[in-house]
């Protein structure tokens, strides 16, 4: 069986790094450095409960050593898109919002978008308002005085 541990390594080095190619975080790259590290000493060490010690002492210690590195690069911004953008921005009424007759649009930005009152109350056209929220493709504005 001892002769055979360097092919089980090289397959432990591919099976991972296939599977770490097929993911867009890293989650098995520490398995492949084990695993090379095991393959090499696989070749100058037939024993192989050694071979395997190694592979696992050299997996945890670069995990450790390398995941905090890594989950700090692999934390997004998160980006608000398109509609975020508009909550907090003034704009106008464009035609009268009254929640009970479901009307209402406004202009903000120059975009016109189906608008609803956050307190229920109608706001006339003509009106300046600000965005309060987005609620599905509507969004939820106040009268500004």
């Amino acid at each position: 069986m001892e002769e055979y541990m360097p092919y089980v390594w090289l397959a432990v080095i591919v099976v991972m790094a296939i599977v770490e190619a097929g993911t867009s975080q890293l989650v098995s790259i520490w398995f492949v450095v084990g695993g090379i590290v095991a393959l090499l000493v696989s070749v100058f060490v037939p024993t192989i409960w050694i071979q395997l010690l190694v592979f696992l002492v050299v997996t945890g210690v670069t995990l450790v050593a390398t995941r905090p590195l890594v989950k700090k690069m692999m934390q997004f911004k998160k980006e608000d898109t398109n509609a975020g953008r508009f909550i907090g921005k003034e704009g106008f009424v464009i035609v009268n919002i009254d929640n009970e007759a479901g009307t209402g649009q406004v202009n903000v930005g120059g975009s016109i978008w189906s608008a609803k009152s956050v307190d229920g109350s109608v706001i006339i056209k003509g009106r300046s308002v600000k965005v309060e929220e987005i609620e599905g493709v509507k969004l939820k504005v106040r009268a500004i005085y």
